[in-house]
């Protein structure tokens, strides 16, 4: 078993910056990427950013250049630092840890957090 705890979230202004962290505790010898998906009103949940064990990153088009992703391995905790936030950023941010077991792959998810962008 994994437990994701996610903070960070909140209000922010239309350029304005925030902050999400997740750390894991529980069974995390067997996480092998952890990473951010995001839903907002209406749509389906999408991948935001993800990082490897190796420390290789992915991020979705719509995070380039504005979002990134990093970690404490120490901590056992990932980042997500968002820059330059637009409305369209508004969503319930998750944090997801894919985990590798004897018997398959398993999904974690943590609880979520709000980020609302608006004037």
């Amino acid at each position: 078993q994994v437990q994701l705890v996610e903070s960070g979230g909140g209000l922010v202004q239309p350029g304005g910056s925030l902050r999400l962290s997740c750390a894991a505790s529980g069974s995390i010898a067997g996480i092998f990427a952890m990473g951010w998906y995001r839903q907002a009103p209406g749509k389906q949940r999408e991948l935001v950013a993800v990082i490897t064990g190796g420390g290789s990153l992915n991020y979705a088009d719509a995070a380039k250049g504005r979002f990134t992703c990093s970690r404490d391995i120490a901590k056992n905790t990932v980042y997500l630092q968002m820059n330059s936030l637009n409305p369209e950023d508004t969503a319930v941010y998750y944090c997801n840890a894919q985990y590798r077991a004897a018997d398959g792959r398993y999904d974690y998810w943590g609880q979520g957090t709000q980020v609302t962008v608006s004037s």
